[in-house]
């Protein structure tokens, strides 16, 4: 599951509230065991989802550094490269 869970901080464009709230949602699950939690932890579960998303917005509003910031679409192409080379496709 955390495999889904991306570098949010030095990107540019910067991180959206959805990427934000879905590498939440996988830290969240990750810790729980639940993909899809049951009605009766259901309030517990999106609790913890917000709380995570909320630490998140303030570590990366207060980080800080003097690299340049990565270019989304240059670090996807650089992904699917790896990808190609690990599993034995070309990279579309």
């Amino acid at each position: 599951m955390c495999r889904n869970i991306k570098t949010l901080f030095n990107f540019e464009p910067p991180a959206t509230e959805l990427e934000i709230r879905d590498a939440s949602l996988q830290f969240v699950r990750k810790l729980s065991g639940f993909a899809v939690p049951s009605k009766a932890n259901e309030a517990a579960f999106d609790a913890a989802v917000e709380e995570v998303a909320a630490s998140v917005r303030r570590l990366i509003q207060g980080l800080a550094t003097s690299a340049e910031p990565k270019l989304r679409e240059v670090e996807a192409a650089k992904a699917r490269a790896r990808s190609a080379q690990r599993f034995g496709r070309p990279a579309p």
